[in-house]
Parts: C-alpha cells; structure tokens; sequence
C-alpha cells in the first residue's frame, strides 16, 4: 500500500511540474532568455553576472506570465486543437484560478526584477506582456494582423538586454528590435502554414488575408529579404555602437539565404514538408545570427 502511495505521489509531482513546464513553456521562454542575454552581452561593457542572473530570472517570468496568460484565455479553443488539447488548463488538470495565480505571479515578480535592474527595462517588459495578452492574443480570433502586433512583444527580448545594460533606448536597441521583428513574419508564418487547418478550427487567421496560398508565400519571401537587409545593416555603422564586420555580414546573409532558398521552394511546392524546413531554419537563423553579433562585438 505505501508503495503505491508514493508511486501515485511521484506520478502526482511529475504531472504538476509537466503541467508548469506547459503553462509557462518553459522551451520558448528559455529561448526568449537567450535573445536578452545576447542583447545584454553586445551593449555592455564590462559584463555584471549579477544583473544576467536577473535578466536571465526576470525575463523568464516575464514570458511565463505572459504564456499563462495566453493560456488562460484561450482555454476553451485550445481544447479544439489536437497541438493543445492535452494542455493543463483544457484537460481540467488545472484550474483557472491557479493558472491566474501564477500569471500574476510571475508578472509581479518579474518587472521587480526588471525594475532593481534599471526601470527602462521593466518598462519594456511589462509592455510586452500587456500586448501580448491582452492584444495579441485576443486579436486571433479577429484579424491575421494579430502576427503583426505579436511581432512586437516578440521582439522586445533582443533589445531589453541591450537596455538592461545601458539603461537607454537608442538606435542600437532599435535596432535589434527590428531585426526580430521582422524574423518573426516568416517563422509565424511557416507555423501558420503547417498549423492551418489545427487554428482554422479554433478560429484563428494566422496566414496573410487567412489564405494557405502562394500569395501568402510571396509574402514570407519579402519579410524574409528584408529581415536579411536589417540583419546586415549595421556593416554600415550607422546604427552607433552596435556595427559589425563585413565578413560578419557576409556570413549573416549567407545563412538568411537557406531561409530565402526554403520560402522559395515553399512558392514552388506548397508543402508542409517545406514549410517545416523554412520553420526550422528560421529558428537556426535567429540563434546563430545573436551568436555571431556577440562573437563579432567581442572581436572588435
């Protein structure tokens, strides 16, 4: 008998911890803590560890509130979805109060965080998670520009690690903005493809004017070009004390053109197999390309 207690015990603690690690998904607020300390790492000049530890920590909270959040509103049409059905929420294995509870949590904790760092960056980040909940989401269901206003929360990370270090908003943190900001377009849209019919029943018009056609192709080719002209930009230093060498611009643009190579094929066959392709190099392309801008800053 008491071994199956701690057996039903154990099973009840790995559910809660899965359940938390879906709630806050824990893979995608890892890799927005990536893009803020690649961010912090490119602005300062002499490295603190201690404000990475908070940076690392605050912007975990941060996007865990915001997917809580998310999450929390859209229970009812994650349960229409084979990808998110088994989430905590639609299954009933937590309450919504719960999944509240640690939104609110997380927010408040996280923009204290933020704000002992410096008040800008709590600035940002609690407009990300505003608009990322209470616009982005909500706006699903209405308009395929929600991947346009969701571009915006999305692409705060980049550039709140270069604020976290310089307490100052300039061109450089612009600048990082729009190169995720202009990332995201092509990536969502490639989700958008492969998901189709999965938001197609939830309501949701994740696709230019809600069509899973080459005309929304023709749109992931063009952000994908300009994505690549942003990310090369800085070659010309004009964008003040974030520049990086030619050689380094070469190799950026290199690797935008397996993107560009993958939304071409996507033109010519259509198919979730290419989409799933230019998904996957859309993500290899944002965390090298915030790789080789630190390996560059540290080369000058």
């Amino acid at each position: 008998m008491n071994s199956i207690i701690i057996s039903n015990n154990k099973t009840s603690v790995k559910t809660l911890i899965s359940d938390f690690k879906q709630l806050t998904k824990v893979g995608l607020s890892l890799s927005v803590v990536f893009s803020s300390v690649a961010g912090y790492l490119l602005a300062a000049e002499t490295i603190n560890y201690t404000t990475i530890i908070l940076l690392t920590i605050g912007g975990y909270l941060m996007v865990g509130a915001s997917n809580a959040f998310n999450q929390v509103i859209e229970k009812d049409t994650d349960a229409l979805m084979q990808r998110t059905k088994d989430r905590p929420l639609p299954t009933g294995r937590m309450s919504v109060n719960t999944a509240l509870t640690i939104a609110i949590l997380f927010t408040i904790v996280g923009l204290s965080i933020l704000y002992y760092i410096n008040p800008k960056t709590a600035l940002f980040g609690a407009v990300s998670i505003f608009l990322y909940a209470c616009a982005y989401t909500p706006l699903k269901a209405v308009t395929p520009l929600t991947v346009f206003v969701g571009a915006i929360p999305g692409a705060i990370p980049f550039m709140l690690g270069w604020v976290a270090a310089t307490n100052q908003f300039g061109i450089e943190a612009g600048m990082l903005f729009m190169i995720q900001f202009f990332w995201q377009f092509p990536h969502f849209w490639a989700i958008g493809w492969l998901q189709f019919e999965e938001y197609k029943k939830a309501g949701f018009g994740m696709l230019p004017m809600n069509k899973k056609d080459k005309s929304a192709v023709k749109q992931i080719i063009f952000y994908t070009i300009i994505m690549i002209l942003v990310s090369v930009a800085p070659v010309l230093k004009m964008s003040g004390n974030f520049y990086i060498y030619p050689i380094t611009a070469i190799i950026i643009a290199l690797l935008g053109a397996v993107m560009l190579y993958f939304g071409i094929k996507l033109h010519k066959s259509e198919s979730n197999i290419d989409a799933r392709k230019l998904m996957l190099s859309s993500v290899l392309y944002i965390t090298l390309v915030q790789i080789i801008y630190v390996v560059d800053k540290f080369l000058h």
